[in-house]
């Protein structure tokens, strides 16, 4: 009996070897590793396990009920003959990692072909491990609830278990029953002590991939970290060539590749290591794989032919491209190039991944400091307004002129003038209001313009449908407009100045137009007034740049301005307003 055990013992040697050197392939890695298998994963998993069973069955040894006698490597048997085996391990783990579905595959896998095997224990055998699959499958069960891994402790016992339920339906199904009894007195111990050990080292070598893996993670997490520290001083800063640049120099320093690049949606930003001399900064995105990226948002792991490097010659074989994202919608790529296939791992994988997501996440923290500098320069160009000595002057000289011949205009120039402060002192802590809020404001401060320029100013509103006059709006945004088309569309005007502010429904959201005939703008200040801050010594309130950044950082680049201008004819300014807005500004909203 005793030395029955002992060459079981060396067969489950044989299993556990090639359990370890299934542990070192990616695939085997990735599933066992996985909380949920996918049903596209479960067959190929269910046959691996199963092909355990079999080989637990091929190593087994041959037991001739007559003789007593063992040989080894079981073929085929005999009416006499059953074989002293390991079968039950591979399925006894099957079920205890994958669950009783996995469990109950490997165990009809293995328990069919123990049947074609032969010999007077075939039905009995084959049974007991379909019953093993879905006892594991059952334990599986209990420790997925508790959030635990298979103790070895727990895999001992049940392996133990399951080839005490096999020894048992051998004396219950296998005849004639005084050769099954005699064979169960032979080898049931050893096989109950010897499969119990196997299945516990089986699910300790699978307990070494999880805490290598975890441990791996652990370091991979670091360095991610540790990037991030790195990197966060200058994409604070922004999406450009600079930031870009000295991003892209510290991961190549950093991480085992070829070439790193950053792009945008448009244009390569940087690119440092191979093939930099034709993936150059500000030249149009080269490659199909990063514009499959920027489509879809997902990451790809691309090969030579879906890089497709419009350079002939270009060096670049494999790479890991990734999304870079903002308030989820993709605004650039993370680019890792490597040489060799053998050095995109799914560790590194998973680690530009992480990557990428911490970029991103710094790429929104730098759009909020933006935002907020901008909000405060737009409080403090507000209050600037307040006392703003330009309109400041021309308002209460206007009040004053009326205060003799019309004391009930002045009244009211007064009272307007007074919302129109009240209305900049609580866009200060406001960051959101009404368009119908913004009308108000706006009124106010065409009550004292139109009094300013009674015979020259028309203004006309149209609004589609009144319930559009709750779309939210960042706070002064309508009053800066409004007053570029009348500080400059009436400059140097002969006839009257129309102003006409329209509000339409289009699609989902809003569409505002502020349109006026007066003498346009110059083409090169049109393309500066949207991308650089113009200061003005006659402003009352806040630049169409501080505006249109505060409609991006809101909305997105959907509600950008739009300026459209005829020199001689007029100018148009256009923005759209969506019907919500996305959920991280909501919550600036209420934080505000």
């Amino acid at each position: 009996m005793w030395d029955l055990l002992l060459l079981m013992l060396e067969r489950i040697g044989i299993i556990v070897t090639v359990a370890f050197l299934m542990t070192r392939v990616r695939y085997f890695r990735t599933v066992i590793h996985q909380q949920d298998v996918t049903d596209k994963q479960r067959l190929p998993v269910m046959i691996m396990f199963g092909l355990f069973g079999i080989l637990g069955t091929y190593t087994g040894l041959v037991v001739d009920t007559d003789s007593l006698g063992l040989s080894s490597w079981a073929m085929d048997l005999e009416e006499d003959e059953a074989i002293a085996n390991s079968r039950v391990i591979g399925i006894v783990v099957a079920g205890l990692i994958g669950g009783w579905k996995i469990g109950l595959g490997a165990g009809i896998i293995a328990g069919v072909h123990r049947y074609a095997l032969g010999g007077f224990t075939a039905l009995s055998c084959s049974i007991s491990g379909v019953i093993a699959g879905l006892l594991a499958g059952l334990i599986h069960k209990r420790l997925q609830r508790s959030k635990r891994h298979v103790p070895p402790l727990v895999a001992l016992l049940v392996g133990g278990l399951a080839e005490a339920l096999q020894m048992g339906l051998i004396l219950l199904i296998s005849r004639p029953l005084d050769q099954a009894f005699q064979l169960v007195a032979e080898i049931g111990l050893p096989m109950i002590i010897a499969n119990g050990i196997g299945t516990a080292i089986f699910v300790l070598v699978i307990r070494s991939v999880f805490q290598e893996e975890e441990k791996m993670g652990a370091t991979q997490a670091q360095k991610s970290l540790r990037l991030a520290e790195m990197t966060i001083a200058h994409l604070r800063q922004g999406l450009s060539t600079k930031t870009a640049e000295a991003t892209c120099k510290i991961l190549l320093e950093e991480v085992q590749a070829s070439a790193v690049a950053i792009t945008d949606r448009e244009v390569i930003l940087a690119h440092v290591g191979v093939a930099a001399s034709h993936h150059k900064s500000n030249q149009k995105i080269q490659t199909e794989g990063t514009q499959q990226v920027l489509n879809e948002g997902e990451l790809l792991i691309a090969d030579k032919y879906a890089i497709n490097c419009h350079y002939q010659d270009c060096p670049l074989d494999k790479a890991v491209i990734a999304p870079l994202k903002r308030k989820s919608e993709t605004v650039g790529t993370l680019k890792f190039y490597f040489q060799d296939e053998k050095d995109i791992s799914s560790v590194t994988i998973e680690f530009i991944k992480g990557l990428s997501s911490l970029l991103s996440q710094q790429l929104e923290i730098a759009d909020a400091e933006r935002y907020y500098q901008l909000m405060k320069e737009a409080e403090i160009k507000a209050l600037q307004a307040q006392v703003s000595p330009h309109f400041l002057f021309n308002a209460l000289n206007t009040i004053v002129s009326l205060v003799r011949i019309d004391p009930d205009k002045a009244r009211q120039l007064l009272i307007a003038l007074s919302r129109y402060f009240r209305k900049n002192l609580e866009s200060s802590t406001n960051p959101m209001t009404t368009l119908a809020r913004e009308f108000e404001h706006v009124n106010a401060y065409l009550s004292i313009e139109r009094e300013r320029f009674v015979e020259k100013l028309q203004v006309s509103f149209e609004v589609e449908d009144e319930k559009l006059m709750n779309y939210k709006i960042p706070t002064m945004t309508l009053q800066p407009i409004v007053e570029n088309a009348l500080k400059h569309g009436m400059k140097g005007l002969t006839q009257k100045s129309n102003v006409a502010i329209s509000v339409q429904r289009q699609e989902a959201g809003v569409l505002v137009t502020i349109k006026d005939n007066g003498k346009g703008i110059e083409k090169k200040r049109l393309n500066e007034l949207l991308h650089k801050p113009i200061t003005s010594e006659t402003g009352t309130g806040i630049g169409l740049y501080n505006v249109n950044r505060r409609l991006e950082m809101m909305f997105g680049k959907d509600s950008s301005l739009i300026i459209q201008s005829i020199e001689g004819k007029g100018t148009a300014v256009v923005f759209y307003l969506p019907q919500e807005m996305k959920g991280e500004e909501k919550d600036v909203q209420k934080k505000a």
